[in-house]
C-alpha cells in the first residue's frame, strides 16, 4: 500500500499502534568471546532512548530501531567491529529529524544507504591506521520502524524475517553470499544451502576487504499483529526456516514460558552452539 493510498481512518490507526520486543545475545557453546551485538533505540527530533533488552512503547512518540551485526576479524576485532557498527546507527539516524526541522526532507533509502556507508568508511579507515583493527568487518541487518511501516537495510548474512499476523512467513533479506545466491535462484534447497562448505564466505560486509557495498534496501507496510525477527546467522545455523515461525507463532510447551527472543537462542544453542547467537523479536501491537 503505498502512503498516498492510505486513508485518513488508516492513519489515525498507524498512530495508536506499540510496539513490543526482546533481544538476546549468547556467545554459544564453544567461543569465549561474542563478536554479535544488537541495538534497539528510539528517537525523535529531541534525541534518542536505548531501549532495554525487553519492553513494550507507544509509536506516536518517535521512531525505533532494531538492528543486528555480527562482527569478524582478528583478536578481538570482530566484537569491536560489531559494536562500532550499532554506535554509529544510534549517532547517526536521530539527525535526520532535525534535518526534517529545517524542511529538508530525504527518503529513507538515502538516509539508510548513507549510514551504512559512513560506518563502512569508518571500519575501513580503523582498519588501515590500527593493527588490531587489521581485517575488521561486519555483517548489519537494521530495521527502522515509523507508524506504518518498517524500512530496513542490510548487508552480510545476518538475517530480518517478517511474520504477517494473517500467516506465513518471509526472510526480507538476501544472504550476501554465493550460497544465498544459489539458494534464492532455485539450483539449491535449504538442506543444501545449510550444508554447504562456503556457506559462510560473504561477499558483501562493512568494512573487511569489500571497497565498494551495495546494501539492499527496502520496506513493508506493518499492521498490529504483526511480528518480526532480526537474527545472526548462529541462530540459522541451529534451526531451520520453518522452526522459526514454529517459535515464535506456536512455540513448543517447554519454550512458551520464555520470551521470544529467548526461545530462538535457547533453541539454537541446543541444536548446534557453534557460533555466537543473537535475536532481537519485534511485535508490532
Amino acid at each position: 500500500m503505498s502512503e498516498k493510498s492510505k486513508t485518513e481512518n488508516e492513519d489515525e490507526k498507524e498512530e495508536a499502534l506499540s510496539l513490543s520486543w526482546t533481544g538476546l545475545t549468547h556467545p554459544g557453546r564453544y567461543r569465549k568471546n561474542n563478536e554479535d551485538a544488537f541495538l534497539a533505540v528510539t528517537f525523535n527530533s529531541e534525541g534518542m532512548q536505548y531501549l532495554g533488552k525487553s519492553g513494550t512503547a507507544d509509536m506516536d512518540r518517535g521512531d525505533f530501531v532494531f538492528a543486528v551485526s555480527d562482527g569478524m576479524g582478528g583478536a578481538n576485532a570482530g566484537e569491536f567491529a560489531s559494536r562500532v557498527a550499532v554506535q554509529k546507527i544510534a549517532e547517526l539516524l536521530p539527525k535526520t529529524f532535525k534535518l526534517g526541522a529545517y524542511g529538508l526532507q530525504r527518503g529513507f533509502t538515502d538516509i539508510l544507504t548513507e549510514l551504512f556507508q559512513r560506518i563502512h568508511k569508518e571500519m575501513t579507515q580503523m582498519s588501515v591506521y590500527y593493527e588490531e583493527c587489521r581485517g575488521m568487518g561486519a555483517t548489519l541487518s537494521l530495521g527502522w520502524m515509523s507508524p506504518g511501516w518498517m524500512h530496513f537495510c542490510h548487508i552480510g548474512d545476518s538475517r530480518i524475517y517478517y511474520f504477517p499476523k494473517d500467516g506465513g512467513s518471509r526472510q526480507l533479506t538476501e544472504d550476501h553470499t554465493h550460497v544465498g545466491w544459489l539458494f534464492r535462484s532455485g539450483k539449491i534447497n535449504e538442506r543444501e544451502a545449510r550444508t554447504h562448505g562456503e556457506r559462510n564466505l560473504l561477499q558483501q560486509v562493512l568494512g573487511g576487504k569489500c571497497l565498494k557495498i551495495d546494501p539492499q534496501v527496502g520496506s513493508v507496510g506493518i499492521e498490529s499483529g504483526d511480528r518480526f525477527v532480526f537474527c545472526s546467522d548462529g541462530v540459522t545455523d541451529g534451526i531451520w526456516d520453518r522452526r522459526v515461525e514454529e517459535l515464535i507463532r506456536n512455540p513448543p510447551p517447554r519454550f512458551a514460558d520464555l520470551q521470544p527472543a529467548n526461545r530462538l537462542v535457547q533453541d539454537a544453542l541446543e541444536e548446534s552452539g557453534r557460533d555466537n547467537i543473537t535475536a532481537v523479536v519485534v511485535e508490532v501491537q
